[in-house]
């Protein structure tokens, strides 16, 4: 039996981003498939505050939180360094990662919700894209020169973000007002493919996700 487990949803990129992490450093892991609509023992005894993946599991011991566990994953095994080494570059990665998280609620409201609350949570996506096209204005990396940290927690912004657009029919991104953005995430989405999910099965899993939220209001 591994020592490293990791309970995840195919279609989470907070999952991918644990699963990227483990790869890079080369860790072998049990992956564990739950199910939202039920949720299995080991998912609700692991986390039982959030009830929510993923949660990694190693040498018996739980953690959650996309973020957190990356960083641990980071420390804890050996392998290419995700966090940067330089105290100021890791404080600014930091930053960037909470940013993008604390988007996320903003973009699935901006893409599920209608009327008023809907259009406030545009207003904030926009903003939030505005920010990120002059942050990528000639370059491709968020922080220092390498791949790390930042770039993988950006992968919601780069892959599902526009593949929610196109299963709702709500248009957030054109090229016109934030080509920077969509230089990097098209770069971003050819270059990281391996450690995506197809996006052809993602939209396909968002469309029905839509219809069936749709049609139970």
């Amino acid at each position: 039996m591994a020592d490293v487990k990791l309970i995840g949803l195919w279609y989470s990129p907070f999952s991918r981003r644990v699963e990227w992490a483990l790869k890079i450093k080369g860790v072998e892991y049990e992956y564990i498939e739950d199910d939202l609509h039920n949720k299995s023992l080991l998912l609700l005894q692991s986390n039982p505050i959030h009830k929510a993946v993923p949660v990694l599991i190693h040498n018996g011991k739980p953690l959650c939180e996309s973020s957190v566990i990356l960083e641990y994953i980071d420390e804890t095994f050996e392998g290419p360094s995700i966090l940067p080494k330089e105290p100021y570059d890791r404080s600014l990665a930091r930053f960037w990662a909470k940013f993008f998280d604390d988007k996320g609620l903003a973009i699935r409201k901006s893409i599920f919700f209608k009327g008023e609350e809907q259009e406030k949570a545009k207003e904030e996506v926009y903003d939030m894209l505005k920010v990120l096209d002059n942050e990528l204005k000639n370059k491709k990396i968020f922080v220092g020169e390498k791949f790390g940290f930042v770039d993988i927690v950006a992968n919601a912004a780069a892959l599902w973000l526009g593949v929610l657009e196109e299963a709702s029919g709500v248009v957030l991104v054109t090229r016109e007002k934030y080509p920077n953005f969509c230089d990097w995430r098209d770069e971003y989405c050819t270059q990281n493919k391996k450690y995506l999910p197809p996006r052809d099965e993602l939209l396909a899993h968002y469309q029905v996700y839509i219809q069936r939220v749709t049609t139970s209001k």
